[in-house]
Parts: C-alpha cells; structure tokens; sequence
C-alpha cells in the first residue's frame, strides 16, 4: 500500500542537459494527476552527478517547468545536499541487519565475475561479507550493500504495465553507500522519495527495471512503497527511438518555436494519454480527467502536424489580452524588442484576425505584421509586381471615395466595387494592389479587415503611398 495521506508525485531530473520533451511530459503527468487530486506537486533535482551537473542546466529546467506552467509545491530539492541522509539510513539498514558492510575490492569483484563467466554462472557478485562474523571485519574502507532475499520474487503492481515480476536469485546485493562515503543513485532515490512523502512515482518506462531494487529498499527499511507508474517513452513517427530528427530537442525549442504554452500542455497530455476522443481541452478538463488508467502501455509517437493543430486551436481561443501577455514573452525570449505605444494598440486590434490563421504565435505575429509595419512600407518582390501602373491609376481614382466614404466594411466594399466596376473589373482584380498598398506583402487579412484596424488616416495614408 502506498503512504496514507494527500497525494504526493515529485519530478526528478539530472541537471547534466536541456529538458527534452520526454521530461516535460513525465513531469506533467506528475503535475496533472497531483492537481487533480488537491495533492502535491515536487522537484527535485538529481544533481549527484557533479561532473555532468551544471547550474545553467538546473537553471534551464526551472526556467522551462515556469514556461510551461508547471508550478512546483515548496523550494526544489537537491539530492547532493541530502548525501548525509543517505548514509544515515544505509548505516541504520545494517543496523536493522537488512543491510552489510562489504570490504571486497575491485580488484577482488572483477576476478569473482570473471570466474563466474568461465563457468557459465551469473556475474551478480556475491559478497562473501553478507554473513562475516563482526569479529571478521579488517580496518579498512568498505561499501555498504542491500541484503537482498536471494529466493523467491519481487513484484511490483504497476498502475500502468501491470504486476511485474523479478526472480529474487537474479538481483544481486546492490551497493547503497560506497567505501568513499558517497551514494548511490538507486538507494538515494528511495531515501528522498520517502522523506518527501511521495505516494506515487510516475516516469519513464526506462526506469521499470529500477523499481525491483528500489522496492527491496523500501521493504528493507520497512517503509511503505508508492505507487509505480511506468509510462512508455516516446518515439518519432516513424516508430523508431526518438531522436533530433524527429524534433527531441529541448523544451525551450518549442518554445522559441511560438509553441503556446496551453498548447504544449494539451499536446504533451494527449502523447501517451487519451480520455475518450476529446483531443482539444484545457487545465481544468485535464487536471479532472487525468488518472494512471488512461496511459497506453505502447509508445506515443511524437507528431508535430498534430501539435501544430492543437496549438492553432488554443491561440484561436486565447482572449486577445492574454494572447498580448504571450507574445510579450515570446518577443522577449527571442530577444526582439518589445511593440510599444500605438503600435501595441494597432497590434492589439489586428489579434482577432490575425490568431484565427496561425499556429504559432510567431505566426501571429507575420498575419499582424500590416499593423505594426512603419510607412513607406517595404514591399515584398511579389506585392511590388501588383502595384503596376494601371492598379496605381485606379488607386489614385479610388482615394477620393474612400476619403468621403464611411468607415464600415460595408461601405468600404461598395466604394471599392464601384471603382472597379466602372472599369469593368471585379473586386478581386483590385485586391492585390490594395493587400500591397496596405500591407507590403501578398499574404495578409482581408483587405478590409485591415482598412478597419489601420484606421481612416492610416490606410490612406499608405494607400498613397503606393499610389505615387
């Protein structure tokens, strides 16, 4: 039975990289399942390895759990401060007799494998401390290792793959603390998860094999076990392994990418996860629909045309001040300059046609570009071609009508189809040169749309331009 009490997960990665999609999903199923039940969201940070571990990687991964709005219970933990802790339970295990000081070398470990693989026998070591008298013990340094049951077996009831099975015989004594006094990754997990309360341990599938060991820990120490969650990692479309052709790259590539942040969470929940069809939904449905029983025991396949789709969904039903607050952020972490005064306003205006087309936000920005554009505007090679002299007479024509017209889109489309029929053309003949004059470039909203977010002095104004 797993700790009694709120339900407490946790996210632990190693500071040695980025935070790959991989993570950031495990770490929002860890987020979601806590959420949806009142519990706690922890983190904690595997930073034992001080070779690989780096401030900046730590740094990145906060940075990136903050974007993509996976808040955090308490102070991030550090399992390197926790080394003292560590070896206080090691040392409280052989205490308990469930656990032995071993003072065999390296050297005497590898010859003790080697004669096992000449006879056909598993390299497990097999210490020949386990039993040692006290009285037997040299003064010299020593490892602390696991008195693992040598008969019968370990099984985890995995709230994803099911009952799984170990054979005791093929699980040797593991090390917990090594003759340095520093250790080891499998037992410092057990120590940290139980003193952080965890109930449940959800991550990668990689990780399965871990669960045998780290369970026998707990038992050893007699400490209940969690609840293990093992979700199968993700692979590209193409079946195979993920990779950087497949677009595992860190997270702080999707978000330079324009990636909303509500539509990565809705994306990386549904990799690996489904409840019923509902493909398109928010924090709230996801925090009360998501359990361990909708999580597919296959791999997810990352499909970036499908993340595409979901984030074009979300930005098209941002309201536009916070979709604003979005690319605030999405300028800055691009480094570009924030968009200020009436240009905002302009930008502001232009949202609501501009966000129902894209899928980024980047994209939001391109489709708004006409509002924020500073005159004489810079033409596109293409647009520049539909500014030929016959669209700029009919330009020239045009302005007075536009000048004394009211500035509806209603009014607007009859001045321009009058104009253009009195040269025996249809509204779609002037369009082009209008989209130039207005925007600078081929592809943009209607023509009158942007008329009516430029407003009445801005759009003659450019449409004079073009016209000279």
């Amino acid at each position: 039975m797993p700790p009694a009490g709120p339900v407490v997960t946790r996210f632990a990665p190693s500071p040695t990289g980025y935070l790959h999609i991989g993570g950031a999903r495990t770490a929002l199923f860890n987020w979601l399942y806590a959420r949806g039940r009142g519990g706690r969201f922890l983190l904690r940070i595997e930073d034992t390895d001080r070779a690989r571990s780096t401030p900046a990687a730590t740094a990145a991964i906060l940075s990136g759990l903050a974007w993509l709005g996976l808040d955090w219970d308490g102070d991030p933990v550090s399992q390197f401060a926790r080394a003292g802790r560590h070896a206080e339970v090691a040392r409280a295990m052989v205490a308990r007799g469930t656990a032995y000081p071993c003072f065999a070398t390296p050297g005497e470990i590898e010859a003790g494998r080697a004669a096992a693989r000449a006879e056909g026998r598993s390299t497990h070591f097999r210490s020949p401390w386990r039993d040692a008298p006290a009285a037997a013990r040299p003064d010299r340094p020593f490892a602390i290792r696991l008195r693992a049951p040598r008969t019968g077996e370990t099984v985890i009831a995995d709230a994803v793959q099911g009952t799984v099975r170990w054979r005791n015989e093929d699980l040797d004594d593991m090390v917990l603390l090594r003759s340095d006094g520093t250790p080891t990754y499998m037992h410092a997990v057990v120590v940290d998860d139980h003193d952080m309360g965890i109930t449940h341990v959800i991550r990668g599938d990689d990780h399965l094999t871990n669960a045998a060991r780290q369970a026998q820990v707990y038992s050893a120490m007699g400490w209940a076990i969690p609840v293990f969650a093992h979700i199968p990692l993700i692979h590209g479309a193409d079946g195979q392994k993920l990779s950087k052709r497949h677009g595992a790259v860190g997270l702080e590539e999707y978000r330079r990418a324009g990636y909303p942040a509500g539509g990565m969470r809705n994306y990386l929940a549904r990799l690996g996860w489904s409840h019923g069809d509902a493909e398109v939904f928010g924090d709230a449905e996801a925090q009360a629909w998501f359990d361990l029983d909708g999580i597919g025991r296959a791999p997810a396949r990352l499909d970036l045309r499908k993340l595409e789709h979901i984030s074009g969904r979300h930005i098209a039903a941002t309201p536009d001040a916070a979709l604003m607050a979005e690319l605030d952020d999405h300028l800055a972490f691009a480094g570009a300059a924030p968009v200020r005064g009436r240009r905002r306003d302009l930008l502001m205006a232009a949202l609501p046609l501009a966000k129902t087309r894209a899928r980024t936000l980047g994209q939001v920005l391109e489709m708004a570009a006409f509002a924020v554009a500073e005159r004489p505007l810079a033409q596109e090679p293409a647009a520049m071609a539909a500014l030929d002299d016959v669209s700029r007479r009919i330009l020239v024509e045009l302005t007075p009508h536009l000048r004394n017209a009211s500035w509806t889109r209603e009014a607007l489309e009859a001045a321009v189809g009058a104009v253009a029929g009195a040269h025996g053309l249809g509204l779609g003949r002037l369009a082009p040169a209008l989209r130039a004059a207005l925007a600078g470039r081929t592809t943009s909203p209607s023509v009158f749309d942007m008329m009516l977010v430029l407003g009445r002095d801005e759009a003659m104004a450019r449409i004079a331009d073009a016209a000279a």
